[in-house]
Parts: structure tokens; C-alpha cells; sequence
């Protein structure tokens, strides 16, 4: 192995400073962990359906409660990862901590990532660096997509492991290591490793190049290297044969890619989410022209790839919706990432500009910590409706959404799940799809009312949507299939359709009924409308 292995890449003469201190990484990688110390349920909109899912999977062996409605096959799929991480940890800190503490995780682990991969690419970390950590509580974050958003933290974690090695000249061991490694990313989430594939193309492309190879030999030779990340392909052929399938569709939907990058810091205030995305934009742009700061040719290479794999995904891959959207935030990781500092710069401007930077991720993180505590409160006030839910109960629930976007979402729709959870009982927010779901409803009696988005009711019908109006999911439900109605912020409705539904609980809106008469509300009977 020669010197030149061995050296630091990037500027190794850029200046040194507090910033790069390992006392300071550390705290801002654990700092990534504060928003998610006082929630008992991380509020990220699909967790707590995915919570329902891991209890069946945990108890559906010894809980007849659980038999009388779900089945659950395990199955070698791209999409496992804190489903298998619950299963010893849940023995150890029972099913709600062990998730918690799981998904408190993600964001620290994405963090330092991030740090690592600027670190290998520029030899020391540069003071700009600081303007990607928001982007690891992303929107898809905030949406509750958390196998994919471990799989990237771990695909953040796995490219910076890839660099280290090829600076080192071991690329035998990479080839050998990168094996199960790439396996390990695809069993967590297939996202992550195709990310990580996108990522490790493109450094050995610019790695070829710099070897003296031209574009083509440089492309062909980066393939070879990739090799190692392929053996997951075989997985992914066996997982999407048959009935795994599932559609691909809605390509080139400008549209919503435009909301998609408008989105990426989306939590609860919009001027301070769009405010934060706008300094960051005027960062990248300020960096094509300035005389301190420029891109990395190494993770440049790594945005314009992004770039293109995020105008080729449709918004639906095989049946999984917001393909697309899932990307962005570490996208524009990636970009910031790529930036350091000119040799001109100075150790002032340095100190500056990381003093900024380090502002900047420390306002996010208590802005989302703070978010947190909100949504917390109010997960808190839903579900005390479920101290009076029965074990075992055959509860039906229907959450408000309006046809809108606001821009504070109230991530309850899967709130119901956590029925499942602490009670054993049955709730109609689970996904199920073939091949690509684990879980499986088997509850005929309740008709259109088993799975989602059949917990989902607006005030009126919404195009493009299959939410029910309250009034008719009233009306249609079959109250010999259910024994409690939870109704959670609803549209308003009229009386007479809770005609035979007792309250035991309310707060603001919010109600939970017992069904004590089977028949259809009473309009239903006379033939009303």
C-alpha cells in the first residue's frame, strides 16, 4: 500500500477548528436523539400501524384475540427491518419502548452518517457540513416510513465505510465486506441499497476517472467494482415474482415532485420549514459562485445521479406509494455535503461559517423536539379513549382528514393501531398487500371496514381519493362486526347517525361509542337520505 492510499482526501490544508472536535460531533450525533426522549410513541404517521404489526407478530402465536383477525407469515422481503429488530428487543423493554428506542435511533445514526461521509470525501469535516443534520427528520421521516429511513442511515453509514476503504487501496476487503453488507441494507429496506448503489457508483466513477480512465472504461470498470452490491438482486427477483409484484405507475408526476422538494423539511410551522429549506437553497446556490466555498467533484457526482434517479422513480414502485418523495431529503444531504471549503478561505471565515451551521442544526433540532412535545400531548389525549376499550374488542375507528393538504398534519390516521397494541383488539388502519405485507386481515364480517384507508372519513367525498364521508361510513358500517366506534377529531356529523352507540369517553371531538343496537341509524331504516 503506497502513501498516497493512505492520505486524507479534499483539502487536508483547510483549517482545523472546534467544529471538528470529537466532543462536539458526538453531541450533535446523540443531540439527534433529544426530539424523540419525551414521546412514548414517536409521532410519525404510519408508526403506530406499524406498531399494530409488530404486536401480532410478537403475539399472534398464543393470543386468540388476535386470531380471530389477522394472520402473519414470515417471509424474506426488503422491508424487515425493525420488524426483526423488535422480536429480541421487545423481550428485553416490552413492544412500545423497544420501538422507541429503536426509532430514536434512526436520526443519530443518519447524523453520523452524514459526518462520516464528509469526513472520507474531504478529509476533515467542513464547517458547512452542519446545514445537512436537519435533513435526517426529512418528511419521509416525519411520515412514519422507518424501515426505509433506517435502511438510508444505514446506506449513509455503509458509503462512507465504502470510501474509507478504497482511500485505504483495500478493495479486495470491499468487495468481500460489501456482501453482506449490501445485504443487510436490502433486508432493512431495498431503498437504502439502491441508494447506496447509487452513491458507491458514482464515487468509483469519479475515482476511475481520476485514475486517467475516460468516461465509458471509467463507467465499466465502477460497474465491475459494484459487483460486490449485486448479490441482493437475486433477493429482490425471488421477492417480486408472483403476487409480490405489485403496480408501478404515475411517472413524471412534475406535480407532486414540486410539493416532494417543497416538502422536505415539512414538521408543523411552514414559514419556519420553508424559511430553513430556503437558507440551505441559497447555501448550494452561493457555493457554484463563491470565492470560499465550492462542491466536491466526488459528491457532486453523487447529487447528479440523485437528481436523475429522482426524475426517473414514478411516485408508486411496486404497489409502495411516495417512491419518489423518499428521496429528496437526502438529496439535498448529499448536495450540502459535497460542499468545503476554497483554499483561500480563511480560519475567521471558517469559524463563521460554522458557528452558522451549527446555529442552524441546533434551531431545527429544538424546533422538531418542540413539535414533538406537541404531538405527543395530543397522541396522549386520543388514547385515553383506549382505557376503555376492552381486551380483545372489536373496535372500528374513524379519523378526520379533510380534502386539503394543510401543512401541520395531524398524524393520528394510524393512531388506531394502538388498540391492537395495548388491547389485543382489532382496528381498521392495517395495510395489506400481497407479498409485500407480512400481516394479512382475515375478518370478513367487516366488510369495506378492515384495512386502510377505511379509518380515514372526510366531510365530503375527496376526488382522487377513497376516504369515505363520514355520513356514509356511518351509515354503511356493519354494527354486527364491530362492538365499539372510536371516532377521532371527525368532520362533523349528524345525530341521529349514532342512533344506537352509547359514549363511554369523549375529549373535544373526539368519542368512543359501544354499538348497543345492531341495527342501521335510524334514517337508514326509513329509507332516508
Amino acid at each position: 500500500m503506497t502513501a498516497s492510499h493512505s492520505a486524507p482526501p479534499g483539502h487536508a490544508d483547510q483549517p482545523i477548528g472546534y467544529w471538528q472536535h470529537p466532543a462536539v460531533l458526538a453531541a450533535l450525533i446523540l443531540m439527534a436523539a433529544v426530539p424523540l426522549i419525551v414521546p412514548d410513541i414517536a409521532p410519525l404517521t404510519d408508526l403506530p400501524g406499524h406498531m399494530g404489526r409488530y404486536r401480532v407478530e410478537l403475539d399472534l402465536a398464543h393470543s386468540p384475540a388476535l386470531q380471530q383477525f389477522y394472520h402473519f407469515k414470515w417471509a424474506l422481503i426488503g422491508n424487515l427491518g425493525i420488524d426483526l429488530l423488535v422480536v429480541p428487543l421487545a423481550k428485553i423493554f416490552g413492544l412500545e419502548l423497544a420501538v422507541k428506542l429503536i426509532v430514536a435511533t434512526i436520526a443519530p445514526l443518519t447524523v453520523a452518517g452524514f459526518l462520516l461521509v464528509a469526513r472520507e470525501v474531504h478529509g476533515r469535516i467542513p464547517p458547512t457540513a452542519f446545514f445537512a443534520l436537519p435533513f435526517a427528520f426529512g418528511y419521509p421521516y416525519m411520515f412514519g416510513f422507518v424501515n426505509f429511513a433506517l435502511s438510508m442511515a444505514f446506506a449513509f453509514l455503509a458509503f462512507g465505510f465504502w470510501l474509507h476503504l478504497a482511500r485505504l487501496g483495500r478493495l479486495r476487503l470491499r468487495a468481500i465486506l460489501f456482501v453482506p453488507i449490501s445485504t443487510l441494507v436490502w433486508v432493512t429496506h431495498t431503498f437504502g441499497w439502491g441508494t447506496l448503489g447509487v452513491l458507491a457508483f458514482s464515487a468509483e466513477l469519479v475515482r476511475q476517472i481520476d485514475r486517467g480512465r475516460k468516461f465509458i472504461p471509467a463507467g465499466f470498470h465502477a460497474a465491475l467494482h459494484c459487483l460486490s452490491l449485486a448479490p441482493p438482486l437475486l433477493l429482490m427477483l425471488i421477492w417480486r415474482s408472483g403476487h409480490a409484484g405489485g403496480e408501478t405507475t404515475d411517472w413524471f408526476n412534475w406535480n407532486a415532485k414540486y410539493y416532494w422538494v417543497k416538502w422536505v423539511l415539512r414538521d408543523r410551522w411552514e414559514y419556519f420549514d420553508l424559511g430553513a429549506l430556503g437558507i440551505v437553497i441559497l447555501l448550494l446556490l452561493r457555493a457554484l459562485w463563491s470565492p470560499r466555498i465550492e462542491f466536491s467533484r466526488n459528491l457532486a457526482a453523487s447529487v447528479i445521479f440523485l437528481i436523475l434517479v429522482f426524475v426517473a422513480l414514478p411516485r408508486i414502485v411496486f404497489g409502495s406509494a411516495y417512491a419518489d418523495m423518499r428521496l429528496v431529503p437526502y438529496l439535498f444531504a448529499v448536495a450540502v455535503l459535497a460542499i468545503r471549503l476554497k483554499g483561500r478561505a480563511t480560519l475567521g471565515f471558517a469559524q463563521v461559517a460554522a458557528a452558522v451551521a451549527l446555529l442552524f442544526a441546533v434551531v431545527r433540532m429544538a424546533g422538531t423536539t418542540v413539535s414533538f412535545w406537541l404531538y405527543d400531548q395530543d397522541y396522549d389525549r386520543q388514547l385515553a379513549a383506549l382505557n376503555h376499550v376492552p381486551e380483545g374488542a372489536r373496535l372500528v375507528s374513524f379519523v378526520g382528514r379533510y380534502c386539503g393538504e394543510p401543512w401541520n398534519t395531524s398524524r393520528l390516521e394510524h393512531l388506531p393501531a394502538v388498540a391492537i397494541v395495548r388491547r389485543h383488539a382489532f382496528s381498521n388502519d392495517q395495510w395489506t398487500m400481497a407479498g409485500a405485507q407480512l400481516l394479512s386481515v382475515d375478518y370478513p364480517e367487516g366488510e369495506w371496514f378492515v384495512r386502510d384507508p377505511s379509518q380515514i372519513v372526510t366531510p365530503i367525498k375527496c376526488r382522487w381519493e377513497r376516504w369515505l364521508p363520514i355520513a356514509d361510513a356511518l351509515k354503511r358500517l356493519p354494527r354486527q362486526a364491530f362492538d365499539y366506534v372510536w371516532l377521532i377529531n371527525p368532520p362533523s356529523y349528524r345525530a341521529e347517525l349514532v342512533d344506537g352507540l352509547v359514549p363511554l369517553w369523549r375529549s373535544g371531538t373526539s368519542v368512543l361509542y359501544k354499538v348497543v343496537d345492531r341495527a342501521p341509524p335510524s334514517g337508514e331504516r326509513e329509507g332516508e337520505e
